[in-house]
Formats: structure tokens, C-alpha cells, sequence
């Protein structure tokens, strides 16, 4: 494979602390936060136990995941993390009773994060990722325990991860298609930015756009109206796509698609487009790929896929090193440095690592910045949450609200609230002299970041190019199997589909894998060639293969552009 010299990643500093736009539904995780944890708070503060918020906010933080998730797998994930979350507690109330020793508490907080950081990345969980879990064990470790009192604190813990779980299921009784209309109309969307500013990135942004907005529908469970109704309108997303790589003067009309993403996203009735062309009733296969996703097989293909992440030459593995060596390291340097209670160390730690070294630097400023001003904000409420119990609650509740409201806009500014949370937190088990927490907060942050960055540069990640290498294969692989079908005079329209989806997900995996590569340090050459040519020739496929499916009408080969 040809390819290019090379080059040391930029670390990037400016930029790294600009705000965006919110994301579309950052007020779900929020309130459902808010609510979990409000209620069981609210019951131990008529009970005068507020010491066992901790145990409570172990399984009230599970109400932050799954929010994108249709909400048949969206009941499924937020269990797991509900069973993870109070595994995790167990092992580290368990070794709390255990044992006084800093060392092997630290020890085992850094292995923990690892083993946290290594599932939720296999299993693509979603934000807000390992960071919760480690918040969770590292505090618990650190806090004082008795045998006895495991099982209670745990029973604890797993009530409320059963509240959180109804909170997070809950909506599906009022609007059970939301979360597949929001994948729908982000699909449109992207598909309408592609065809108005037809390129390599807007494409990528659409393609990945569509393959999500079907993976949703997958996942949505049986067939409804409403959902027919999307899957139709995914179909003009990708005749769209497929449109305007063939020439752009025959895309689809940026407006319309644009109109209906907002009529599908809004709470009225379904746009209603006319049927794409080319499309039968059973738009492709949809149910029957739906079908065999829940067999046997098909389970038996996802366990596959799940243990093939885990296994010896996996890109995940090592990520989860880095998390390893840096947690312990920032544990053992802060301890050195006279914090007895090093858990923040390991936290922030575990929440430097990204994908890849560059998007791990980027997310170390923010954490650095936003914790710094966060140790700030704590100065200033601190008076106030100690006017009382109640106060200290509504303090709690009130970040945690805005901790999930911010953070979409920027990581540091997430952080700005998550770190007064986090210490308000731990005046429920007695108050500690504020001076004191916010010196050992504000070093735990600046040992935590830098000795998670040291093991992002010590410990490299040379199977980001192994994962481009065997995308590109895979891409290859899917393309000459499209073109082998697209080559019989009557093919089977599932099959043909069939093939089409394998080579969207392929081209999809190829830009996300060079991505993450081209900002990991210490690899080897990536193969650009190679990839530029596997993805213009896979869209020219994709492109023929919808003409063949009749979604589109290309021009004669001496008429294009």
C-alpha cells in the first residue's frame, strides 16, 4: 500500500475551549438526573440519613445513559450499566472493608477504571462513558466501610438503579418512536447539508447519518406506522446521498429535506413524502434483517463481535493500558504529595483518554480549566449549602442539573459544575474544611491530567493503523461483493440490499478508523492513497447499486461532470 511519511499530530490549543451549540436533547439526561436522584435524596433527608447519598447517586448517575437509544435497546443498556455500576460498587466496598492501605486501594481503583474503560468502549456505550463508573468505585473506595454494611449499601444502589432505569424507559409510554425521529431527521439533515455543499466531510457526516438512523430502526422493535413512515424517509436521505455523488445538479432539494427533518423531529404528524422509487413494500429487507438480528444467529454474531474487541490485537486494548498505567501513577503521585484520599487523581485520569493522543490532549485542557474554575465556584456556594441539609440537597440537585445542561456545549464547562457537585457530595458524610478540599481537589486535577498524558505518550497506540488496514480491507471486501451482485441479470433485491448496507457500514468504519489514526502518535505510515481510492471507488458502487435498485436515474458516463 502507498503511503505517506509520517507526521507528528498538532496538539491543539486553540479551539479546544470554544463553545457549540447545545446538543438537540441535552434537558433528557438532565432532568432524568435530576429526578433520580432527587427523589431517593429527598426520602433520606426525611429518614435524617444523608450520609448514604453516596450509595443512592451509585445507581441515580445510570439515568445518564441511553438517551439516544431507541427505547427497546435503550431498557436493555441501561440494565447492563445498572448491573455493571453496582458490580463495580461491590468490588470496591468489599476491598474499602478490606483493607486501610492507600497502596492497594489505589491499585485497585486504577484497575477498575481499566476494566471500565476496556467494556464500555467494546460495547460502543455511549456518553457519557467509563468516567461515571470510575466517579463511582474510586469515591467508594475511599470512603470508610464495614463488612457488614456491604449489603445494604449495595441493595441501595441497585433501588435506585431501578428507579433510574424506570425514569429512563418511562417516556416510551408517551412517545415510544422519539428517539428513532430524532435519528431520522439528523439523517435528513445531514443529508440536506451534503447536496448543498456536496464533499468528503459532509458526505461522511451523511453517510454516517443514515447508517445510524438504521441502526435505530433495527433497534426499535416491531414495525409501526410511524416507524414505516421513517423508514421511508431514510431511503430519501440515502437517494439523496447516492444523488449527488452521482452529480450534483440531480440531488435531491436541500429544502425539502431540511422541511421534513423538522416535521419528523417536531411532535406533529409525519411529513408523508412520496414513495422513493424503486422501493417495495418491504423497503429492502428492513423486517427481515430485523429478524435476524434477534435469532439465535444473530445474537450469536453480536457476542462475536463484543468478545473480537476484547481479544489479543484489539485497538481497545491499548486505551485500556493507558488508563491502567496513568490512573495508577496519578494515584501514587498525589498520594506522595500529601492527599490522603487520592480518588480524584484516578478520576480525572481515567477521564483524559479519547480515542486517540490528540482528542486525549484536548480533553485534558478542558478538564484542567474547567476543574480549576470549578474548585472556584465551590468557594463561593459552599456558605450557602451548609445553611443546611436541605440546602446542601437542592445545592447537589442544582449541579447536577446543570453539569448535564452545559456539557454538551463544551467539556470544560460540563466540569465547571461536576466539580462543586462532586465535593458538595462529600459534605453529606460531615463537613471538612473547605480550604482543604479545594487545595487537594485543585492538585488532584493537575496530577490527574498530567500523569494521564504521560501514559497517552508512553504507552503507544500502534493498532490505530491495524484497525484502518483491516477496514480497508473489509471496504474491499464489501465493494467487490456488491459489484459481483450488481453484475447478475437477476439479482435478488434483499441480497443486493444486503450488500449495499455491508459497504455504507464498511466506508462509515473507514473514515472513523483514519480519523482516530490520524491523530495517535508513535504509528506508522498511514496508507491515504489507499484509503482516498477505496472510499471514491466504494461510493461509485453504492452509486450504481441504487440505480439498480431504482432509487435514481444517472446520466450516460460521456455526460458527467
Amino acid at each position: 500500500m502507498r503511503s505517506r511519511r509520517p507526521s507528528t499530530p498538532r496538539l491543539p490549543v486553540t479551539g479546544t475551549l470554544r463553545l457549540r451549540s447545545p446538543a438537540e436533547t441535552w434537558y433528557k439526561p438532565a432532568l432524568s438526573v435530576v429526578v433520580a436522584s432527587g427523589v431517593p435524596n429527598l426520602l433520606l433527608y426525611s429518614l435524617d440519613r444523608l450520609d448514604l447519598v453516596m450509595y443512592t447517586m451509585a445507581g441515580s448517575l445510570c439515568a445518564l445513559y441511553g438517551h439516544n437509544l431507541p427505547y427497546a435497546r435503550r431498557a436493555h443498556t441501561v440494565a447492563r450499566v445498572v448491573l455493571g455500576m453496582v458490580a463495580g460498587l461491590a468490588v470496591a466496598l468489599l476491598t474499602a472493608a478490606a483493607t486501610d492501605s492507600t497502596a492497594v486501594l489505589i491499585a485497585v481503583g486504577a484497575v477498575l477504571a481499566a476494566v471500565q474503560k476496556t467494556f464500555c468502549d467494546a460495547t460502543r456505550i455511549g456518553p457519557p462513558g467509563n468516567v461515571i463508573f470510575s466517579f463511582v468505585t474510586s469515591a467508594a473506595l475511599f470512603a470508610p466501610q464495614e463488612l457488614g454494611q456491604v449489603p445494604g449499601h449495595l441493595a441501595l444502589a441497585l433501588a435506585t438503579g431501578a428507579f433510574a432505569w424506570l425514569i429512563t424507559v418511562g417516556p416510551a409510554l408517551r412517545r415510544r418512536e422519539g428517539p428513532e425521529r430524532r435519528a431520522t431527521a439528523r439523517a435528513l439533515d445531514a443529508a440536506a447539508a451534503y447536496v448543498a455543499d456536496p464533499g468528503h466531510r459532509t458526505r461522511h457526516a451523511a453517510a454516517a447519518a443514515v447508517q445510524a438512523a438504521w441502526q435505530s430502526l433495527l433497534a426499535a422493535g416491531r414495525p409501526t406506522a410511524v416507524r414505516q413512515e421513517l423508514e421511508r424517509l431514510v431511503v430519501h436521505a440515502e437517494r439523496a446521498l447516492a444523488t449527488a455523488t452521482g452529480e450534483g445538479s440531480r440531488g435531491a432539494d436541500a429544502e425539502r429535506l431540511a422541511r421534513w427533518a423538522a416535521q419528523t423531529r417536531g411532535r406533529g404528524p409525519m411529513p408523508g413524502p412520496p414513495p422513493a422509487p424503486g422501493t417495495v413494500e418491504q423497503l429492502f429487507g428492513i423486517d427481515a434483517e430485523r429478524a435476524r438480528q434477534r435469532n439465535r444467529r444473530g445474537r450469536r454474531e453480536a457476542r462475536t463481535r463484543f468478545l473480537r474487541a476484547l481479544a489479543p490485537g484489539s485497538p481497545v486494548l491499548p486505551i485500556a493500558l493507558r488508563t491502567l498505567v496513568g490512573c495508577a501513577t496519578a494515584g501514587y503521585l498525589s498520594y506522595a504529595l500529601g492527599v490522603g484520599r487520592p480518588y480524584w487523581a484516578i478520576v480525572t485520569a481515567a477521564a483524559v483518554y479519547q480515542p486517540n493522543a490528540t482528542q486525549s490532549w484536548s480533553r485534558a485542557l478542558q478538564r484542567v480549566f474547567g476543574n480549576l474554575v470549578g474548585v472556584l465556584v465551590f468557594a463561593a456556594v459552599i456558605p450557602v449549602a451548609r445553611l443546611g441539609p436541605l440546602a446542601l440537597v437542592l445545592s447537589v440537585l442544582c449541579f447536577n442539573f446543570a453539569a448535564e445542561a452545559l456539557i454538551t456545549r463544551n467539556y470544560w464547562l460540563g466540569s465547571v459544575a461536576v466539580t462543586p457537585m462532586a465535593l458538595l457530595v462529600v459534605e453529606f458524610a460531615g463537613s471538612h474544611p473547605a480550604r482543604e478540599l479545594i487545595s487537594d481537589r485543585a492538585l488532584d486535577t493537575l496530577v490527574g491530567a498530567a500523569a494521564g498524558l504521560l501514559a497517552v505518550f508512553a504507552v503507544p497506540n500502534r493498532r490505530a493503523g491495524g484497525r484502518v488496514e483491516q477496514a480497508l480491507a473489509a471496504t474491499g471486501e464489501a465493494r467487490e461483493r456488491a459489484e459481483r451482485l450488481l453484475a447478475e441479470p437477476d439479482v435478488d433485491p434483499l441480497s443486493l440490499e444486503a450488500a449495499r448496507r455491508r459497504l455504507t457500514s464498511s466506508l462509515v468504519e473507514l473514515r472513523d478508523a483514519s480519523d482516530v489514526a490520524a491523530g495517535e502518535w508513535w504509528q506508522r505510515a498511514l496508507p491515504e492513497e489507499d484509503m482516498l481510492a477505496a472510499e471514491q471507488a466504494g461510493h461509485r458502487t453504492l452509486a450504481a447499486t441504487a440505480q439498480r435498485q431504482g432509487l435514481i436515474t444517472l446520466p450516460p458516463a460521456n455526460g458527467a461532470v
